[in-house]
This record gives C-alpha cells, sequence and structure tokens, in this order.
C-alpha cells in the first residue's frame, strides 16, 4: 500500500485570504516541511503567490509540492459562477505549471485535484452538523448547482488534466447522508471523483469508516481530521457556525479524537488505496502558533498506526 501524507494551508488557520490575521505564507511553507511533509495544497487563491514561476520557486525553496487546489464558495448562485469559472482556470494552470505531487495511485484517479466544495450558504454554516434542522436546497437550485460543478469539473480535466473531486463539508450544501447520495447518483465518476473528509463525514453525523467503504470506488483522494466531541457537541447545542465551532477548537490533532484511524488504516488497505491523504486541521489563525506542533504529532500519530 503506497500512502503519500500532506498538509494544507488551513492547518494554519488560512482559509479567507483576506483575514487580517493570516500567519506569512513562508512560515506555512517551512513549517510544513520542518514537520515532515513534502506535499501541501494550494490553499485560498491569493494567499500563495499567484505568479506560477514565483510559486514554483518557493516550492523548490522547501522541497515542496501541490496536492491540489480548491475551490471553496458558492457554488449555487448564477451570479457567482462567473468567478467560479474564473477560478477554476487560474487555480489548474498554476498547478499545471509547478511541482505537483507524486502520480503513485491505484485505481483511483492520481494528483494533482481540484478540490470542489461547495460553501456560502448563511444559515446552512449556522447549521453545520445538524440534519435536521439543515435546509436542504430546493430542486432547481440542486440541478443548478450539479451543472456548475460539472462545467467546472470539465474544465479542469479537459483543459488542464487536474483531476475534479467533490468535497461534501460541513456548512456547505452538500454535507448530509442523503446529498451525499444524491450528489453521487448524478455527478458521474468519469465526471469527477470524490474527496471525503473523515472529519466533515463525522461532524454530518456519518461514521466514517462505513461511508469509505460505501463510496470507496468513488474516491481519488482523501482527507483526515479528528474531531474533539465534547466541543462538537457543544457546537451543536449552541448552534455555532462551522468556523466559530473550528475556533473553539472542534478539530483537534489526529488521533486524540473521535475518530478510528487503526480501523481507517485496515479499511484502506485491505481496498488496496494508493495516492494521497491530505491532513487538515482547521482553526482561527490567531492559534497559528501551536500549528508546527499539531501538524507534527498528526504525522506522527499516522505513521505510528501503519500510514
Amino acid at each position: 500500500m503506497t500512502i503519500h501524507i500532506a498538509n494544507a494551508p488551513c492547518s494554519w488557520g488560512v482559509d479567507d485570504p483576506d483575514n487580517p490575521y493570516l500567519p506569512p505564507w513562508e512560515k506555512v511553507l517551512q513549517e510544513a516541511a520542518q514537520a515532515g511533509y513534502k506535499s501541501i495544497e494550494l490553499g485560498p487563491w491569493r494567499y500563495l503567490p499567484t505568479d506560477a514561476q514565483r510559486l514554483a520557486a518557493a516550492l523548490k525553496q522547501y522541497d515542496l509540492s501541490l496536492v491540489a487546489a480548491t475551490i471553496f464558495d458558492d457554488l449555487v448562485s448564477e451570479a457567482n459562477f462567473a468567478n467560479m469559472v474564473e477560478l477554476t482556470h487560474n487555480l489548474c494552470r498554476n498547478l499545471s505549471a509547478v511541482p505537483t505531487a507524486s502520480k503513485t495511485h491505484g485505481d483511483n484517479f492520481p494528483a494533482p485535484y481540484l478540490v470542489i466544495i461547495d460553501f456560502g450558504n448563511a444559515e446552512r454554516a449556522r447549521y453545520a452538523g445538524n440534519a435536521a434542522k439543515s435546509p436542504r436546497l430546493p430542486e432547481a437550485e440542486w440541478r443548478r448547482m450539479m451543472q456548475h460543478i460539472t462545467t467546472l469539473s470539465r474544465i479542469a480535466w479537459e483543459e488542464y488534466r487536474v483531476r475534479p473531486v467533490i468535497h461534501p463539508h460541513a456548512g456547505g450544501c452538500i454535507e448530509f447522508a442523503d446529498e451525499l447520495e444524491k450528489l453521487a447518483a448524478d455527478i458521474p465518476h468519469e465526471v469527477a471523483g470524490l474527496c471525503l473528509d473523515t472529519g466533515h463525514l463525522y461532524y454530518a453525523g456519518m461514521d466514517p469508516l462505513r461511508w469509505l467503504g460505501a463510496y470507496f470506488d468513488r474516491i481519488d483522494y482523501l482527507h483526515f481530521k479528528d474531531v474533539d466531541d465534547r466541543v462538537f457537541r457543544e457546537a451543536l447545542t449552541q448552534e455555532l457556525d462551522f468556523f466559530a465551532a473550528c475556533a473553539a477548537g472542534v478539530m483537534c490533532p489526529l488521533g486524540s479524537g473521535a475518530i478510528d484511524y487503526p480501523a481507517i488504516k485496515a479499511l484502506l488497505a485491505e481496498r488496496h488505496y494508493q495516492g494521497w491523504i491530505t491532513i487538515e486541521q482547521e482553526r482561527d489563525p490567531r492559534n497559528a502558533a501551536t500549528s508546527l506542533r499539531d501538524v507534527t504529532a498528526s504525522l506522527r500519530y499516522l505513521q505510528s498506526v501503519g500510514f
């Protein structure tokens, strides 16, 4: 079983490139390399250098490659879609022009990936993790989101040979079991794969082990997180939006939360998963002083259980 482990800027609190509290991007690259990672996600557009030559030089300086880039935005509204098309071209153009992650893989598609996440509905964000209270999209809006995702996926693959993968995400309009099932029925694997995230599955009330097994044949890329269940339950009770829950510490280093990683390791070994897993630990960037400690601990934990 050949598995590579990456990290992502969100482990340093980098989700919004305009957040005034973000750590310098050089610090993120330096600490990722110091912790032992060989690849990292791009993070939000405009955080790392957008000039491909400058970005390539920075990655080379820290002996890093890019495993993926991410769209994390409103994918439902028509008014926002032109921005998403432009962003897809920008992200995939850079992925095509800089050092990218090893293409070791099994039946899944190889890196690099375009991770596609819907996020931007304030009511859905408020009720993240609460399947009973989260309003589902009307059918017409769901169909429009599926068409938008399909179009972005075709741009990524047909123009840049970047594999699109759809990521169900806490607080987005693709989060819960019914929405994952509907997504898988509506978008064929030849159009886009799945990037399932253990932490977001847990957050949505879905057993990560069960759902990784159920959709294994659709998975091209994986995200690993761990969840502090006490903080999670408090966040649900208080109806904290997703990022408020992250600031409260709902995401914790791997091995210190509720997710059974030895069991996940056994499942992936049994199913012969090859390729990339990215560790993430969303947080408030004002808490980035402990990021190096935590991303190091998470990597060492995975290595200790056989990854």
